[in-house]
């Protein structure tokens, strides 16, 4: 989340009114996150005081924004713990703020959770596998706008940027990824709807006396229709990996594992397939860094992100091949 448009309480309360949401109390703009303008917002409807999160978005379209918000409102339809999209009388998701398009969702209740232990990777497996059950129903498609095509335009403008050693290595790693997306076994990857940015920092937790429950994933803005073992892997280059250095955390990714496969077990494809696309994962967001840090845009508020963690994950997913060696699959 971030701050690139700055909105009005009166602007926020027009559309507020509109929606049916209560009366603006309050409007504080988000500082996380580099995609979007978010503020969250509170208001006051029949004496009881509601939270929500007003997001304008500031690369995704009029045309694109129906996918992300039709799918987060199917998934919660579902009973998947995601943000609810507000629609208008008419059923309208999307609407227009400053001229561009903007949402109102619920705001999760709890707080992100930056040092998961296994419990947290637990409960994230087997949500993350729930949702990927609940989207296969899902009618409407796009593809995932962050894959390999974007990869191979990407990569030659970030290029110029870089040291040799990372020029390289960077090169290198698209070779291997256009390969690999050549293979049968790719082909055969079972697909559906994805997160495709289900880091630390999009899911929310709430502590509660006898047991930590997830209250919600949020941010689908980078969803898309892909492989669901790229989405396991994006999380897995996330929960089950030590910041300070990269490196795999086996404990993590057994109990991440372990829960994601007993409600949908992978199939012997995916397994096979997993430890390259680990390292697509980890391509993928060491290029958006690298374009975000090298071309950015200018914004309030704004949290940049560091460009060589995905290096290093990279680096290690390439020098100890994660996947095959675990028993996760039977459970």
């Amino acid at each position: 989340m971030a701050v690139y448009t700055e909105v009005t309480a009166d602007e926020a309360r027009t559309l507020l009114r509109q929606l049916k949401l209560g009366e603006l109390k309050n409007m504080q703009g988000c500082a996380g996150g580099i995609e979007n303008t978010n503020y969250f917002v509170s208001t006051e409807l029949a004496g009881r005081v509601h939270d929500y999160v007003l997001t304008l978005f500031e690369r995704l379209t009029f045309d694109q924004l129906p996918f992300y918000l039709t799918l987060m409102k199917h998934l919660a339809n579902h009973g998947i713990a995601v943000p609810d999209p507000n629609a208008n009388a008419n059923g309208d998701l999307v609407f227009e703020v400053k001229g561009k398009p903007a949402a109102v969702v619920n705001r999760l209740a709890g707080s992100c959770e930056l040092a998961p232990t296994p419990d947290h990777c637990a409960l994230v497996g087997t949500t993350l596998a729930q949702m990927h059950l609940a989207g296969r129903d899902f009618t409407l498609s796009q593809p995932n706008l962050r894959g390999l095509v974007w990869w191979n335009e990407t990569v030659p403008v970030v290029l110029p940027y870089l040291g040799v050693p990372q020029a390289t290595l960077l090169q290198s790693e698209l070779a291997y990824q256009n390969q690999i997306a050549r293979y049968p076994a790719y082909a055969a990857l079972p697909r559906g709807p994805i997160h495709a940015d289900l880091f630390r920092d999009n899911v929310m937790f709430e502590n509660l006396p006898d047991k930590l429950r997830l209250t919600g994933f949020f941010d689908f803005y980078f969803a898309g229709v892909d492989a669901w073992v790229f989405d396991l892997a994006v999380s897995l280059n996330d929960w089950c990996v030590n910041l300070d250095n990269g490196s795999h955390h086996e404990e993590r990714f057994q109990s991440f594992m372990t829960a994601y496969c007993a409600v949908r077990p992978l199939e012997i494809v995916e397994f096979e397939m997993l430890p390259a696309l680990l390292r697509a994962a980890a391509l993928r967001f060491w290029l958006s860094r690298l374009w975000d840090y090298h071309l950015p845009r200018t914004a309030s508020i704004l949290k940049a992100h560091d460009p060589s963690h995905f290096e290093r994950v990279l680096r290690e997913r390439i020098c100890h091949s994660i996947g095959n060696s675990t028993n996760a699959n039977s459970a």
